[in-house]
């Protein structure tokens, strides 16, 4: 008991801390919209329709930053659906067997009717002992967040956040307008920062605040400049953080460009088909591939979190429930909805 109330009182305590550079991107922000709005434009400008654009694209600017922010932090991870669970009589079998080789071989029956292409280093179907799940590809299980993310990038502390399938789009959205928030900033407040700076103006509060906003935009457009352009990077080669370090694992051997089917279907996987909502903060795939599979049963073609096309589609009929793709399409007792509403 004892060794389980220092573990329970732990994690209390790693999760109160994991907030810590949340708080701190919070504070800076709120203290630069103090600074922005009320020292500079309200105590400094005098030219009122150069007042009145600056609070106006500011505000746009905070407003989306704000937006995709709290979106990176409170989307949830997404976590593998029941069909990539062992069954009982499954867990069973796997547990009751002691031979390494046998369970590789009970894994590999059981992956047969789902669409794994990756596999471990070892050449093994990848499976979560924690999750107690085979994991789908491009799944990774996060120990921060103590289960299996759909599409794992990374885990970013400044969101306090599993960055996945479920947040990627908005953590991307969320790079891009910090910048956009920094540079507006910096070059607003440009002009200020001289005649303070040269004491053109006078020695007032507002002149710190001035300084200062001046430093911070610049120092924080600079370090977010260079995460963006990787992650830009990383989108149009179709890949995560975590396989540009470690290449996925096909049948044929490790390839870093399995996932890569051209620039703008690698695109569409992230942002979605409607590209009037590509900068917008919500959530846009699903409803695209649902529409689709309605449409014209090919709800596969942009990934949906458990499978994603691949690059060598020949590999694709290596996999028999993805050759007869009847097999993928109805569920276990014969509807067709059945699957796809476990996926989504």
């Amino acid at each position: 008991y004892l060794v389980q109330g220092s573990q329970s009182g732990l994690r209390c305590c790693q999760r109160v801390f994991s907030w810590i550079p949340v708080l701190i991107i919070t504070s800076v922000v709120l203290w630069s919209y103090y600074a922005y709005v009320f020292e500079l434009c309200l105590f400094t400008l005098t030219n009122t329709l150069e007042k009145v654009v600056y609070l106006l694209v500011f505000h746009v600017c905070f407003v989306m930053f704000s937006w995709t922010y709290w979106k990176s932090i409170f989307t949830p991870p997404a976590s593998p659906c029941k069909k990539f669970q062992l069954s009982y009589s499954d867990k069973q079998r796997y547990e009751m067997e002691e031979r390494p080789d046998a369970q590789k071989q009970i894994l590999v029956e059981i992956a047969k009717k789902l669409p794994i292409f990756t596999r471990a280093q070892s050449g093994a179907i990848r499976f979560c002992d924690r999750c107690q799940v085979l994991k789908p590809d491009r799944c990774h299980h996060c120990s921060v967040c103590e289960t299996c993310v759909l599409k794992m990038d990374h885990h970013c502390p400044w969101v306090n956040n599993c960055v996945g399938f479920s947040n990627y789009k908005f953590f991307l959205l969320f790079l891009s307008y910090s910048m956009l928030y920094c540079i507006f900033i910096a070059a607003t407040v440009f002009q200020y920062f001289l005649k303070f700076w040269s004491g053109d103006l006078p020695n007032r509060p507002a002149k710190f605040h001035v300084l200062f906003l001046m430093f911070v935009a610049l120092m924080f457009f600079v370090s977010l400049m260079f995460l963006f352009g990787y992650h830009c990077w990383l989108v149009a080669k179709n890949r995560s953080t975590l396989e540009a370090f470690s290449a996925p694992v096909f049948l044929s051997g490790p390839d870093r460009n399995g996932f890569n089917v051209g620039i703008r279907k690698n695109l569409q996987q992230v942002f979605g088909e409607e590209r009037r909502l590509w900068f917008i903060p919500v959530f846009t795939r699903l409803l695209t591939l649902y529409y689709h599979f309605l449409l014209s049963n090919v709800h596969v073609s942009q990934g949906n979190g458990h499978y994603f096309p691949l690059k060598n589609r020949s590999s694709e009929s290596q996999n028999p429930l993805l050759a007869n793709e009847d097999m993928w399409e109805e569920s276990d007792d014969g509807s067709e909805e059945g699957s796809l509403g476990e996926l989504f």
